[in-house]
């Protein structure tokens, strides 16, 4: 059975128990007052309009009843009806008796009244004892006795009691306002069925139509979830969409990256195959017919191994930085030290490139970092290598600039060589990545070094970016060539003031 179905059968159930209690109420009531069984009929008839004297009263108008059966004359007697007028006073009542078509007596508060115009006609039979009647803007309940005098003539006895008008209308109207409260009952529960499957059916019929898309593989739709339980509900249906969207469309970014990947490898060992291939058939079919050639082709293909070894190097290294199988040995390490160490290294290799090396940061005193320090020489390494590959023009130069920024120590890697094309800066440590029409080469390598560098400062809980020099002015040197900027943590303990920040 559905939701909205089960809402309905109890909504339906709820409205017939409310019914059968209301009259079970009404039964019981009525039974209490009237002590008898007849029903909310009964009840009406008896007690708002058959009844219409209290029972002080309803005594007092029996005993003139019995009188008027037995000894009727004796209603005429001065005495009785003023002792019965005086009683009926008491009571809060009136009396009044007529013969024939006049009155024999009426209460004086009564007769303000003048009652006789409005009074029901002579009923011999008496089927109509009480009732009520409205005489100017008065309303009065009465009971009423039709009789004969013993010389024949029509005799008429009424007690008479003011009420209430809105006791009146009360008494006429009340089975509209049974019926009306009943229809506002009916229509108050299928006003709160509507409005209830309303929330909630079309919540509950947005969430299985999402999740049919889903089912299709639609995840581009967006839940807006409410404020109730099922908005909660929505809201975590809208997370759980939002995460497969993003892991189909990682997984897409993975499937690309892995046919980039296959196709650059590919790419790039078929390349050294080539020149291996092409040599070693040389050599087979005797173009290398002088020891210098035959040398001079081993080495060739000795090269092109090497290249290869490299690659598969790099890319092992790589894969398994990407799946953190890569121990890390963190040490305490004042990085001021630490680079200055790794420039000495570099500067008699660089001499012989021909570059010129520069570096500043020398006043920025001791900054501890936790790092790797054969990782993060790789790192430096591998900047280092990837601007020598692009830089260009007989003076060639790269600065080592190292500075304090707040709770971060910033080592920036700047060269003078072309520049990276601003679109490219987002990728450039993107695996297999080469710039090579914005660094102005024919061929910039395998495009790991970069990949592998960010790999590992993000192991170490720092960052890495790449930025043109002539795009920022915080730099002492010419402004063109690319900058490296790489981020560490320092430790706690070691932060100074932000004017000691920059050199």
């Amino acid at each position: 059975m559905s939701i909205r179905a089960r809402l309905l059968a109890s909504f339906t159930l709820l409205l017939v128990a409310t019914v059968l209690l209301f009259t079970a109420a009404a039964f019981i009531v009525t039974t209490a007052v009237t002590g008898d069984v007849r029903g909310i009929s009964s009840f009406y008839n008896v007690h708002l309009r058959l009844k219409p004297l209290t029972t002080e009263q309803e005594t007092l108008f029996l005993d003139l009843k019995h009188l008027a059966k037995t000894k009727s004359e004796e209603l005429l007697v001065p005495d009785i009806y003023k002792e019965y007028d005086f009683q009926l006073k008491v009571a809060k009542a009136s009396l009044l008796i007529r013969k024939g078509s006049g009155s024999a007596f009426i209460s004086p508060a009564l007769a303000e009244n003048q009652p006789e115009a409005v009074l029901p006609p002579y009923e011999a039979e008496n089927v109509h004892m009480r009732s009520t009647l409205q005489t100017g803007k008065n309303f009065f309940g009465y009971a009423k006795y039709d009789f004969r005098f013993a010389d024949g003539e029509q005799g008429r006895l009424f007690v008479f009691r003011e009420v209430s008008p809105f006791a009146v209308l009360m008494s006429k109207l009340l089975p509209l306002f049974v019926s009306v409260l009943f229809l506002l009952l009916v229509g108050s529960n299928i006003y709160i069925y509507l409005f209830l499957t309303r929330r909630m059916i079309r919540p509950l019929n947005l969430l299985r139509a999402s999740a049919a898309r889903i089912q299709r593989g639609d995840l581009r739709f967006r839940i807006e979830p409410g404020e109730d339980e099922i908005g909660q509900v929505s809201a975590a249906f809208e997370e759980m969409r939002g995460k497969l969207q993003e892991s189909e469309e990682l997984q897409k970014q993975y499937e690309s990256n892995r046919k980039e990947l296959i196709a650059n490898i590919s790419h790039d060992l078929k390349t050294p195959l080539s020149a291996i291939r092409g040599y070693v058939e040389g050599i087979r079919d005797g173009v290398a017919d002088t020891p210098d050639k035959l040398e001079s082709y081993v080495d060739i293909i000795y090269s092109k191994a090497e290249e290869m070894d490299h690659l598969i190097e790099e890319l092992f290294l790589y894969s398994r930085l990407d799946l953190n199988k890569v121990p890390f040995a963190l040490q305490e390490v004042d990085l001021t030290r630490f680079v200055a160490d790794v420039v000495y290294e570099l500067r008699f290799e660089l001499e012989k490139e021909g570059v010129g090396l520069e570096t500043g940061g020398h006043s920025a005193g001791p900054l501890h970092v936790r790092i790797d320090p054969m990782h993060m020489k790789r790192v430096v390494n591998n900047v280092v290598g990837n601007s020598l590959k692009f830089m260009e023009g007989p003076h060639k130069t790269i600065a080592f600039d190292l500075r304090r920024d707040g709770a971060a120590a910033v080592l920036e890697i700047t060269d003078n060589g072309p520049g990276i094309d601003p679109a490219a800066l987002t990728h450039v440590f993107d695996r297999f990545y080469r710039a090579e029409t914005s660094r102005n080469r024919e061929s910039g390598g395998q495009g790991l070094g970069l990949a592998i560098a960010k790999q590992i400062v993000d192991n170490h809980g720092g960052s890495i970016c790449a930025e043109n020099a002539s795009e920022s002015a915080s730099t002492r040197h010419p402004q063109t060539g690319t900058r490296i900027v790489i981020r560490l943590p320092l430790l706690k303990g070691n932060h100074t003031d932000e004017k000691n920040s920059d050199h």
